[in-house]
């Protein structure tokens, strides 16, 4: 049963462009079908976890705004930040799913039980499953209910939107 979800910021999240304003600041654009998603995975009792190599205050924002308190940014290694998380929740990686997008993402993609990429991610980088959506267009929904039907929790699922 899938307990813990890693994902990445850019080009899973987001469509992996970085706009620079006038002053040197970037933005980013979340989905919002990722977000309800996130939300209502988290409101089944369910984990979350972001490991980017970015710094940015936006993605903080974002994952304040969807309540995920699990929040790595600069992360050069994201096995071994992985692997501090799941020890913290004294979890395995059998318990995970990841996504990502790019061979930054390789080892831990290697590692989780259940791994993903967008449908624009890497072509060569090796996953369980493939999605039909691009990073930054819902992937991570996507992701997120293959999830729900592949752990049997349809029903729980359906009763969070009721």
């Amino acid at each position: 049963m899938i307990e813990l979800i890693f994902l990445d910021v850019d080009g899973c999240l987001t469509d992996g462009k970085i706009i620079y304003t006038s002053n040197g600041n970037f933005i980013k654009e979340f989905n919002v079908k990722d977000g309800a998603a996130i939300e209502a995975w988290i409101r089944l009792g369910k984990k979350v976890a972001i490991i980017t190599g970015r710094i940015c205050p936006c993605v903080e924002k974002r994952a304040q705004d969807l309540k995920i308190d699990l929040l790595y940014q600069g992360v050069k290694d994201k096995l071994t930040c992985a692997k501090e998380i799941l020890y913290k929740l004294n979890l395995n990686f059998s318990q995970c799913a990841a996504i990502g997008d790019y061979f930054n993402d390789k080892n831990l993609l290697e590692n989780v039980g259940l791994s993903f990429k967008p449908k624009d991610a890497h072509k060569d980088l090796k996953v369980d499953i493939i999605l039909d959506h691009k990073g930054g267009e819902a992937a991570v929904a996507e992701m997120i209910e293959i999830i729900i039907k592949e752990n049997s929790m349809q029903q729980d699922w359906d009763k969070i939107w009721l």
